[in-house]
């Protein structure tokens, strides 16, 4: 179609790549490199070489951000949403009292879902970024813990996770105490922070099917970090400061 040889170069692999990003979307052209290379490499061996190179990866990196489908970011909660999954989900049993935990650690802590729960995958479960009720500590005006990793942590240095009680509508110390007294007196030599009635570490679906009774599907898991964030933000927190 446009006269180039074909000897699968570097620039013949980047040409067809923006080439193809016009038309597809740029993940599929990713698979489709990696079949050229498995058809052609009988014939020219230096193409998986080729398709490594700087110019080629870059080319589509930059053509997957150009070109890419536009994410679907589920909406932040509001201190509205909070106080009305507090009032769905009131103090009378074990388990609302870990959802109400969770609810407010995320918002107010900043959290990515995934730091507080275990995956619904049994494979991707690992037990090194658990919570330990050991690394909690309870004051009358503010509470902490260690975060074991976290996404921007490959290391497991860990971070420690401070929230207070200085908010107007909701005092989220009054409600992590309350699941840990409840916690506690159930699951006194468990080492997990988060366990649920039957003395398991919540799972996502368990959360989000909770979020889903109230709420719907434009709020998910990220919700909570998000709304945390816009909250922070209207009370004049910095951005630095927020992240």
């Amino acid at each position: 179609l446009h006269g180039f040889p074909i000897d699968p170069t570097i620039d013949t692999l980047s040409f067809y790549v923006v080439f193809m990003c016009h038309h597809i979307k740029p993940d599929s052209v990713d698979s489709y490199l990696s079949g050229i290379c498995n058809q052609l490499e009988a014939l020219f061996p230096s193409v998986r070489e080729n398709r490594r190179s700087s110019l080629v990866s870059r080319t589509l990196k930059g053509c997957k951000r150009l070109y890419n489908t536009p994410p679907n970011r589920k909406l932040p909660l509001s201190v509205e949403h909070i106080l009305l999954l507090l009032d769905a989900f009131p103090n009378t049993s074990y388990d609302n009292l870990l959802f109400r935990a969770i609810l407010v650690c995320g918002f107010f802590g900043l959290h990515r879902l995934g730091e507080l729960v275990q995956p619904d995958r049994v494979d991707l479960r690992d037990w090194r970024k658990t919570i330990r009720r050991s690394s909690v500590t309870l004051f009358a005006d503010n509470f902490s813990y260690i975060l074991p990793t976290h996404k921007a942590d490959p290391n497991h240095h860990g971070h420690h996770v401070l929230v207070s009680s200085d908010h107007p509508d909701i005092n989220p110390v009054h409600i992590f105490a309350q699941y840990l007294r409840a916690r506690d007196q159930q699951f006194r030599f468990q080492p997990a922070l988060w366990l649920t009635s039957g003395g398991n570490v919540p799972s996502r679906s368990w959360f989000i099917s909770r979020l889903r009774h109230v709420l719907p599907s434009s709020f998910a898991g990220h919700s909570l970090r998000a709304g945390g964030a816009t909250y922070f933000a209207a009370r004049g927190w910095s951005d630095d400061r927020i992240q």
